[in-house]
C-alpha cells in the first residue's frame, strides 16, 4: 500500500513537471507577444516524461509506456537540434 502511494506521488510530480512546460511556454509567448518555445520547455518535457515513464512502467501500462517513450525521443531530438544550431552559430 505504501509503495502504491509513493508511485501515485511520483505520477503526480511528473504531471506537475509536464504542466510546467506549458505554463513556461505561455509566459514566454505573452512576454514576447508571439508564440515562443523556450529551451526550458524541452527540459521540462524530458524530466516530466522520464518520471511519467517510470510511473507507467511501474503500472505496467503499455499504452502509456509507448506514448511517453516516443515523446521522450522527440524531446531529446529537439534538444539535440537546438545544441547543433547553437554550435553552428558560434562557429560563424
Amino acid at each position: 500500500m505504501a509503495i502504491d502511494k509513493f508511485w501515485l506521488y511520483i505520477g503526480f510530480f511528473g504531471q506537475i513537471l509536464f504542466f510546467m512546460r506549458f505554463w513556461l511556454q505561455w509566459i514566454a509567448s505573452e512576454t514576447q507577444k508571439k508564440s515562443v518555445i523556450p529551451i526550458s520547455f524541452w527540459y521540462y518535457s524530458v524530466a516530466g516524461t522520464l518520471i511519467l515513464l517510470a510511473y507507467a512502467i511501474y503500472r505496467r501500462d503499455p499504452v502509456y509506456i509507448v506514448g511517453q517513450g516516443s515523446g521522450l525521443f522527440i524531446y531529446l531530438r529537439n534538444l539535440t537540434l537546438i545544441a547543433r544550431h547553437k554550435e553552428q552559430k558560434a562557429l560563424k
